[in-house]
């Protein structure tokens, strides 16, 4: 949900009548042309898999009619390769050669290059870009940059040069392994010394030594970012610690910044630039012939296709769609067992109220691909059955459609007793797409005991307010095999992705950024993550051990006089009957029935709904049925407009499926 949408929409608007404009640092050479630096950061493969790229040629071609395409510069900022279907398919070479065909003349690597492994980067780089990549502080074992530290460009009398910055997180924010050798010592680094301080100093070596070879302007190209947990290496930082740098185009922290002003070591104003990400914005960049600089950024949705570069670029996506569709079935493993989520003659999402042995696999392989303490993910996040035989391309992205990013991170045994609580809170009762599948935990759900979870008006979690119908959690000890009790106080690492983890999707508001320690940071799509654990760790073959739930989650109906610290073993199991989704009898309205709700709708009748400020489509199903678990009844209603079930915009129109 785009909370601030209306906010940033006035930002940019702003911008664009008024951009900020400064004078150039040093060397204004006396010339009447003009020069457009276009550029994206953070696109991951974009939100489309891959037609806005056809919007940024489009931009591209008429920026081009406007300054001539020799004074036109194309940039990329990282983050380019992955994020996406058509990233994770190909390793990142079906994006590249989109980028070939827009006319792209520079990039820099972000972390998320490197999450195919240096090797395939580096093959990129000599292979297949048709595009220098450039980054000064990409250094080998021996403090040898693999990279060009940057690039001069010159525009007829004008030199400008571009300095390629990655961020030093690239090594924990990719896959750490990828740069080591066999005995796990780094063989590559990225200026991560000294408190910032190695980053400020080859940044300023360089820059210097563009200026030494008659560099008239200097831009870096940053993939930095603003958030205070990438700190000393922010983008403002490395401003702050260097002179001679005119403007800073960055990425990495997702930040719409059309334009801004930092303050370098000697007090001069350097712009400061960030597109957000998924290619909703491209910026421009513009060197004035009086040598001032401004920036601003254009909302792609608003560039309609008519260049001859637009309809050849929109064709090579169509193509590469064409290839992405024939690989899905493609086979990539086996199973020996049926994997479910839903029962196949209901149609039942027990996924979403009950273990599974489909959601035991989806949170294994989220926590030993991670190598976390415990792993889960949400039950509606997986989305389909695996029969037993063949798997294709095609079953795993249907297992995990969205393309959320895994990741890992430090969380408090507390703030896991929390979540497992609103996971658990509608069990026994109804379904829940919040429902939490896991990996390296277990524990009992006692549905006797009403919930005490608060919510906020949109559905986030607040507290738990009374007695908690979540009892004898215990977690897995990695060195001795053994589950022990969990300690409240005590710190563990948790993988999942970034829809709960970050940007608190489901209700999950006891995590967040603020409240957690990122150790990865999206270092994999998670239907690639669920590929690369059944070939690389089963073997290819699901076998027996998947054949029924694990036993992970215990859920009992025993009366509160009888609960007591023996309730995982003194208890009446629920039945089949009471764990199957029922009509909530706290509304007076109508419930939909499982058929006619997420999990085979079937409506044809449908009103319009037009979304506010701090709407979530799980607000919007409490207000129309009653209950906010019948969110992706909503969604599967409006698959064609909406993406992803945690991006909806203020004034956007959707359907709302009338159920009898």
């Amino acid at each position: 949900m785009k909370k601030s949408g209306k906010i940033i929409s006035f930002i940019i608007a702003f911008s664009m009548i008024c951009p900020i404009s400064i004078p150039a640092a040093q060397n204004t050479p006396d010339t009447n042309d003009e020069i457009a630096v276009l550029y994206t950061n953070d696109v991951h493969c974009t939100s489309d898999d891959g037609m806005s790229y056809a919007a940024i040629a489009q931009y591209k071609s008429e920026m081009e009619e406007i300054y001539g395409s020799n004074n036109v510069t194309l940039v990329d900022v990282g983050d380019a390769i992955q994020g996406g279907v058509l990233g994770a398919m190909s390793n990142g070479s079906w994006i590249i050669d989109i980028m070939n065909d827009v006319g792209y003349d520079l990039a820099v690597p972000g972390n998320h290059e490197f999450d195919f492994g240096v090797d395939t980067f580096m093959d990129i780089v000599k292979n297949q870009a048709q595009f220098p990549y450039i980054s000064c502080n990409f250094l080998n074992s021996e403090g040898n940059m693999l990279l060009d530290g940057y690039k001069i460009v010159s525009y007829g009398e004008i030199d400008v040069a571009y300095v390629g910055i990655s961020t030093p997180e690239t090594i924990t924010k990719a896959t750490p392994i990828y740069f080591q050798d066999e005995n796990g010592q780094y063989i590559y680094d990225f200026c991560r010394g000294d408190n910032g301080a190695e980053l400020y100093e080859q940044v300023q070596k360089n820059v210097d030594e563009a200026r030494n070879n008659g560099a008239d302007y200097v831009i870096a190209l940053g993939h930095l970012g603003e958030e205070p947990q990438s700190s000393p290496w922010m983008s403002t930082e490395v401003i702050a610690n260097t002179t001679g740098i005119d403007a800073l185009i960055d990425g990495h922290s997702h930040t719409v910044e059309p334009s801004k002003t930092v303050k370098n070591a000697d007090g001069e104003d350097v712009l400061l630039t960030q597109t957000g990400t998924k290619a909703q914005y491209i910026g421009k960049l513009v060197i004035e012939s009086d040598g001032t600089m401004s920036s601003e950024l254009i909302e792609l949705s608003g560039v309609s296709g008519s260049s001859d570069l637009y309809n050849y670029v929109k064709t090579v996506v169509e193509g590469i769609q064409a290839q992405y569709m024939s690989k899905t079935e493609q086979v990539v493993a086996k199973s020996d067992v049926d994997l479910l989520m839903k029962d196949p003659v209901t149609g039942y999402y027990t996924v979403r109220f009950e273990e599974t042995n489909l959601g035991d696999l989806c949170a294994d392989a989220y926590r030993i691909m991670l190598d976390a303490d415990i792993g889960w993910v949400n039950g509606g996040g997986v989305r389909e059955n695996i029969l037993s035989g063949d798997i294709t391309y095609g079953d795993i992205i249907a297992v995990h459609p969205f393309g959320n990013m895994i990741c890992l991170a430090e969380v408090s045994g507390q703030q896991i007793l929390d979540a497992l609580e609103l996971g658990s809170m509608l069990a026994g009762e109804d379904a829940n797409g919040g429902f939490l599948q896991v990996s390296g935990i277990k524990y009992t759900i006692n549905t006797a005991i009403k919930s005490s979870v608060q919510l906020d008006n949109e559905g986030n979690f607040v507290s738990v307010a009374g007695d908690r119908r979540v009892s004898d959690v215990q977690v897995l000890n990695k060195e001795t095999g053994e589950y022990e009790p969990i300690n409240p106080a005590e710190t563990y690492t948790l993988a999942t992705h970034n829809y709960m983890l970050k940007n608190g999707g489901d209700g999950y508001t006891m995590f967040g950024k603020d409240n957690i320690n990122i150790l990865k940071d999206e270092v994999m799509v998670d239907n690639e993550v669920l590929i690369n654990y059944i070939a690389d760790v089963l073997g290819g073959v699901v076998s027996e051990e998947y054949a029924q739930p694990q036993g992970r989650i215990s859920i009992v109906n025993v009366a509160e006089e009888q609960n007591d610290a023996s309730v995982s073993t003194e208890t009446d199991e629920i039945s089949n009957e009471n764990t199957q989704i029922t009509e909530d009898k706290t509304n007076d309205i109508e419930q939909p029935t499982p058929e006619n709700n997420n999990y085979s709708s079937n409506t044809s009748s449908y009103t319009t709904y037009t979304v506010s400020k701090g709407d979530s489509l799980w607000k919007i199903s409490r207000e129309e049925y009653g209950s906010g678990v019948f969110w992706t009844l909503i969604y599967d209603a409006n698959k064609d407009t909406i993406e992803n079930p945690n991006d909806i915009w203020e004034g956007q129109t959707i359907n709302i499926p009338v159920v009898k």
